[in-house]
């Protein structure tokens, strides 16, 4: 019995990690699409990637290039470590070459004859290769050979027309028409079944942001909006835009416990799976302590957690926690708890949600973000950080992810300035304070709000005891003000934690 020819896969995929994401698995085939972008944006990078995916699928490829030469593009495939081997190249910048000053004559416009010479040259190079896949690079020259808009349509429709023939799915290079004396160029925009918008944003410190966004994909549903994107070797790196809806996993709503009874008590019984808590606090009072608990405790039960701080080196971490008797680096060995120190100047927001929604998908119960002062300060000229917070959030509570996310308040003893108010994305919301009593400086511990269940409303002396970690006290019931940093004690000292209590 004959089998029926298989079908040809209606999408061409792009071979750019991301991309096809975007597109919900590639490019429609035969059609062309505008590349359009900044200089420097890796319109070029894409461009030979595009190629490189169809070789790995035994589909031809062509490069038409009358811009860049021959070796300038094989410095930009080495720099990545790739080989043109296999990719017919058709250098046509060297026009001059193709118009010997014999030829030249009065009848026609030199553009004309320049023009009819290129696109002769170009069929014949067509007919000849057959190819699937197609990178013309740019359409600024051909512009500028056409010189009149009328001429310009002209050569954009036969050039559509010869690539329809041949079945080709088609690259467009070209620069971003952002100079108001040319305007948009509204000729390609329209012939052109899809646009792809390159971006690169020069950033205050630090390396220059990209970022792209499809305009237009005639028929195909996309992912809309911006989305970032780096060039390292081997090639750009895309960091689709996170949508918590496309990302939800049935779990377990339970409590999770600390570890610390007293701790276990203010918080209702522990976090909760599934929510998101924030701890606030002046510096030094202990808040990434809190965290590194449950981190540890979680590891413990075999539970996968996911650190990423951005204010103190790994080092300093690991002293920390061994000095407060928290059994911290072995775990990390085990690969139980991953902590990934950020580099404040070389990271997006695009790029950050992907590491996070990786190492969810790796298995990660517990993802701590410290600090959002950080996270914020590592992007100062991005916008609409609130609302990417706040669907990074969503997506971690969608999957059952108990998330911490730790912020430093300004001033010391009576802090209650934040430099963003994000207590409205916490189900959770933990509070530390100085205070002053008996001639010491000590810390105080509250709840301020739990969505998800009830919580202890009381205050609680907290403490960072070297060698035994967390000790929690008993609620300060005879105190009053503790939380604007000038309480007024009413009650007896035993209710106050003193040094000899941690040595019991």
């Amino acid at each position: 019995m004959n089998q029926a020819p298989a079908e040809p896969d209606p999408r061409c995929p792009s071979g750019v990690e991301g991309l096809d994401q975007i597109l919900n698995g590639g490019l429609p085939r035969d059609f062309f699409y505008l590349v359009q972008g900044d200089p420097g944006s890796g319109k070029t990078t894409l461009a030979l990637q595009f190629l490189f995916e169809g070789l790995r699928r035994g589909e031809k490829g062509l490069y038409i290039t009358l811009s860049e030469t021959k070796k300038e593009l094989l410095k930009v495939a080495h720099s990545h470590g790739w080989s043109l081997e296999g990719i017919p190249l058709l250098e046509l910048s060297a026009i001059e070459s193709l118009l010997r000053p014999g030829a030249q004559t009065t009848v026609f416009h030199p553009s004309e004859v320049e023009l009819t010479k290129v696109s002769r040259l170009l069929q014949d190079e067509l007919e000849k290769t057959r190819p699937a896949r197609v990178v013309f690079d740019s359409l600024s020259e051909l512009r500028l050979l056409a010189e009149t808009p009328l001429r310009y349509r002209r050569q954009l429709l036969d050039l559509k027309q010869q690539f329809s023939k041949l079945g080709s799915t088609v690259l467009l290079l070209d620069d971003k028409m952002d100079n108001p004396a040319i305007g948009v160029d509204s000729h390609i925009l329209s012939l052109a079944h899809g646009v792809l918008e390159m971006e690169q944003v020069a950033s205050e410190y630090g390396t220059a942001r990209r970022r792209l966004r499809m305009l237009k994909l005639r028929g195909v549903k996309f992912h809309e909006g911006y989305h970032d994107y780096s060039i390292a070797t081997g090639g750009l790196r895309i960091f689709p835009r996170l949508v918590a809806s496309d990302h939800h996993v049935a779990f377990l709503r339970e409590s999770v416990s600390s570890g610390i009874e007293e701790f276990d008590a203010l918080l209702g019984g522990g976090l909760d799976r599934g929510t998101t808590t924030l701890i606030l606090g002046p510096a030094g009072t202990g808040k990434s302590t809190l965290a590194l608990q449950y981190a540890v405790q979680m590891a413990a039960r075999g539970e996968p957690s996911l650190l990423f701080t951005f204010d103190e080196t790994r080092d300093i971490m690991l002293a920390r926690a061994k000095g407060l008797g928290l059994d911290f680096e072995r775990h990390l060995q085990s690969g139980v708890i991953i902590a990934q120190q950020v580099d404040p100047a070389e990271l997006s927001p695009g790029e950050f949600a992907v590491r996070v929604r990786r190492g969810v998908e790796a298995g990660a119960k517990l993802v701590v973000i410290d600090s959002l002062n950080g996270y914020l300060n590592a992007m100062p000229g991005e916008k609409y950080l609130n609302t990417q917070l706040h669907e990074l959030n969503s997506f971690l509570n969608q999957n059952g992810v108990i998330s911490i996310l730790i912020l430093a308040q300004h001033g010391l003893v009576a802090a209650t300035e934040s430099p963003v108010d994000l207590s409205y994305l916490a189900d959770t919301v933990l509070t530390l304070r100085y205070f002053e009593a008996g001639g010491e400086v000590k810390q105080a511990l509250a709840v301020i709000k739990k969505r998800s269940g009830q919580h202890e409303k009381t205050v609680r002396e907290f403490r960072l005891d070297s060698g035994k970690g967390i000790r929690i006290g008993q609620p300060l019931k005879d105190f009053h003000g503790v939380l604007a940093g000038v309480p007024l004690f009413q009650g007896p000292a035993q209710q106050i934690m003193t040094a000899s209590d941690a040595r019991k």
